[in-house]
């Protein structure tokens, strides 16, 4: 597949890193002639300094004979003016990121395909859509759903008091038979090794499991876990950014208490008459006696999302000191995800990642419906449409010689979520979740091409 990539920022540099694994011809555009040296240097990639809205450039990287245009750099404005014209100029698809969500809820009023955009991608509404569904997933560091929820992953970190540690996943399965979740992947404790599960896998204290539940597997692995599930109700965010902003609306609809803490008083103030149902405070979150005054201790959750990485991590850091339940700092430097766990702070989420993770889903084979990384994790998440003549078909999943490097994570049926084992049959218009290396995505693509 012929791409090119309109920004060489982080976004544009993750996913042509992502693509250039998968063998695709991946074009670079920059205007920043270190960008694209760095990209050039590290990725297997061609690269072309200039303006992505430049019709002759454009042409010149050969845009009528590309099958996906993806524009992500800075400038919303640039994106959309690009993707407008690679679709025009003969790019069978495009992709722009916009940092304005009523785009995105108006996308069908303004009629944005029509004009040539087939895809509008919003880090900030990704991020703020992800850490909504951590707080309603609490106790789970990671999270993902499927078809509205009919399947959900779910990751978390294996305590001494879960029941399951020290049994193997056979073992697992023989004393728990009637469960709605299955083990998918699994990082061991201090380890960047991940794990497809098989049926002589044990479990170990301080692993990193994933799992994939159907409805009410959630409420089964907190038991089983150890955990007690706690409903969270009382939020403070800090940081009044797009993200600050974007969470705190979409959690008070979702009629959870919200706090948010902004330093600027023009911007405290315009978000007090924007969200007239969260208390906005005009103080400097880094101030711990501002935070005790406005109660940090009574809070289940604490989102920080200022604009300073180290920032959002050191009140995250102050906020599990002072006993709040639930932790979640925005960091724009991927190398951050690494301390996650060793430091405290329950999930570290990166608004590019997520863009970069969306956008990806558009360029797998097979009807890929959907797709996710593992966060931290050498894995994918993949969601197939089975078709008729597909390989898989009609099939019982013990009987097909799928790779040992990919495993089953659920099956969609009628809007149902199912959780498959070996004589489970596969059949044509079902939706089916594959968890797999990234060495075996060809492999398992191959079964439902």
């Amino acid at each position: 597949m012929k791409i090119i990539i309109a920004g060489a920022g982080e976004v544009g540099f993750h996913l042509a890193k992502l693509l250039s694994y998968e063998s695709q011809e991946i074009t670079l555009i920059d205007n920043r002639k270190e960008s694209l040296t760095y990209a050039g240097e590290h990725l297997d990639i061609k690269t072309i300094k200039g303006d992505a809205t430049s019709i002759s450039l454009l042409k010149d990287a050969r845009i009528d004979s590309t099958e996906l245009f993806i524009a992500v750099t800075s400038s919303e404005t640039t994106n959309i003016t690009a993707s407008v014209m690679a679709k025009q100029l003969g790019a069978k698809r495009t992709i722009a990121r916009i940092a304005n969500t009523e785009f995105i809820d108006h996308k069908d009023a303004v009629g944005f395909s029509d004009l040539g955009i087939d895809e509008l991608i919003s880090p900030e509404s990704l991020a703020s859509a992800e850490i909504e569904l951590l707080l309603n997933q609490y106790g789970f560091n990671d999270t993902y759903e499927f078809e509205g929820g009919a399947l959900t992953m779910l990751g978390l970190r294996l305590s001494r008091t879960a029941s399951f540690v020290g049994k193997t996943v056979k073992e697992a399965a023989e004393l728990y038979s009637d469960l709605h979740f299955i083990p998918i992947a699994i990082q061991r404790y201090a380890t960047q090794y991940t794990i497809i599960p098989r049926g002589d896998t044990q479990f170990k204290e301080g692993d990193k499991v994933v799992f994939m539940t159907s409805k009410g597997g959630d409420k089964e692995l907190f038991d089983l876990s150890g955990k007690v599930k706690v409903g969270i109700k009382n939020v403070m965010i800090l940081g009044g950014s797009k993200i600050g902003y974007k969470t705190a609306k979409d959690l008070c609809a979702s009629k959870f208490n919200v706090k948010l803490v902004e330093s600027r008083k023009t911007v405290a103030e315009e978000l007090a008459d924007e969200l007239p149902n969260a208390l906005v405070i005009c103080g400097d979150g880094r101030n711990v006696e501002i935070l005790e005054e406005e109660n940090i201790s009574d809070m289940d959750a604490f989102i920080s999302v200022t604009g300073n990485s180290e920032t959002n991590i050191m009140s995250c850091l102050l906020a599990k000191n002072k006993g709040v339940k639930k932790t979640i700092a925005l960091v724009e430097n991927m190398d951050y995800f690494q301390l996650s766990q060793s430091i405290g702070i329950d999930t570290l989420i990166n608004k590019k990642l997520l863009a970069a993770n969306s956008i990806f889903r558009y360029i797998r084979k097979g009807e890929v419906v959907a797709m996710t990384k593992l966060t931290n994790m050498n894995a994918e998440l993949l969601e197939f449409v089975v078709k008729p003549k597909s390989k898989i078909t009609n099939k019982r999943i013990k009987d097909l010689d799928f790779p040992k490097s990919a495993i089953f994570g659920g099956v969609i049926r009628n809007e149902e979520g199912l959780i498959p084992l070996g004589d489970f049959r596969i059949e044509a218009g079902d939706r089916v979740v594959v968890c797999c290396l990234p060495r075996s995505i060809s492999e398992v693509e191959a079964f439902f091409a």
